[in-house]
């Protein structure tokens, strides 16, 4: 199993204890710095705009262009979104920015992408909030224009959505396009047909299994090998030292977020209750045991805090990690 790390951007309220700008984006860095030193195979960003669970005034750094840079302040890890939002760059200059940042890096680049959900963010910005239908079939032209301008020249589409007419994607480059989604129908055959990795965000055991079934029947149907498909999932992670009081060492993290935001390891998500046994380094370990036996090979981590405390992070590298390397 291989492990990414989610860097603190703001869109979870998690630089709001740090006044100046500047100095938020250097606390994110060096969380960035730090995962690059360690074990972590990736960092990652989420696609938002603004904050969560509310949209209050407070910093939220810009996906693509954060990895632009972060590309060049680190020198190992990989770099991701969880996801790229569909509907906030046009296809065609989506492929161009993302071999951009792949060069960038040298190589480096996780490309995610996936429908996009935040209506507020959507018309916040100007872009047309349409219905489901309309977003999946915009989403499914993407997904495809996007896979032929790495992998081939002179392209040209018409679709209902979207179109190219030869546009030069150089440098050519094709980083491996990770999907984010689990809609059974449409997203999960786009991962058989195009991704090279998938994500299912919930960490639900029982979930995920259903929803790699049905991907495998989807792969079968198009004759990809599913083994070829990376398989992941996000988790909301704080683990505490085996012994010590959960209470008293998640007293601050639990303040800084509400249960809207999280759930229990357990049912599938992350912080809420924080009961003992979902917060040690073991407990984490059997969850994340549970996700390998059902198909589940690599794992994203939020880890609330992190952009004020290293330590969870460490704790992670050094307690969990380890016990799933080869």
């Amino acid at each position: 199993m291989k492990f990414g790390l989610f860097v603190p951007q703001g869109w979870r309220m998690d630089l709001v204890e740090i006044d100046d700008p500047v100095e938020q984006w250097e606390a994110m860095t060096a969380v960035a710095r730090t995962a690059d030193a360690g074990p972590w195979d990736s960092i990652w960003l989420f696609d938002h705009f603004h904050t969560v669970p509310e949209p209050v005034r407070e910093t939220v750094f810009e996906a693509w262009t954060t990895t632009a840079a972060l590309a060049r302040d680190t020198h190992r890890v990989k770099l991701g979104q969880m996801v790229g939002c569909n509907g906030y760059r046009n296809p065609a200059l989506y492929a161009k920015m993302a071999a951009t940042v792949d060069v960038a890096s040298h190589g480096r680049l996780y490309a995610g992408i996936g429908a996009g959900w935040s209506e507020h963010e959507w018309t916040a910005y100007g872009y047309p909030w349409t219905g489901l239908k309309d977003r999946m079939g915009s989403f499914s032209e993407s997904v495809e224009l996007i896979h032929r301008l790495w992998t081939e020249e002179d392209v040209v589409f018409h679709g209902k959505y979207h179109s190219a007419d030869k546009p030069f994607v150089e440098p050519r480059r094709k980083p491996p396009l990770w999907i984010g989604g689990g809609g059974e129908k449409i997203t999960l055959k786009l991962v058989a047909q195009y991704a090279d990795a998938c994500n299912f965000g919930t960490g639900v055991v029982d979930t995920i299994k259903r929803k790699l079934a049905v991907l495998r029947r989807h792969c079968d149907a198009v004759g990809r090998d599913y083994g070829t498909i990376v398989k992941s999932t996000s988790i909301n992670v704080f683990p505490v030292e085996t012994g010590a009081d959960p209470v008293t060492a998640t007293a601050k993290a639990r303040g800084r977020y509400t249960l809207q935001e999280f759930g229990e390891i357990g049912a599938g998500g992350g912080l809420e209750g924080l009961r003992a046994e979902l917060v040690t380094a073991e407990q984490v370990r059997i969850q994340l045991e549970q996700l390998a036996e059902i198909g589940i090979e690599y794992v994203i981590a939020y880890i609330p805090g992190v952009a004020y405390d290293h330590e969870p992070l460490q704790r992670f590298a050094e307690d969990v990690v380890p016990a799933f390397r080869a």
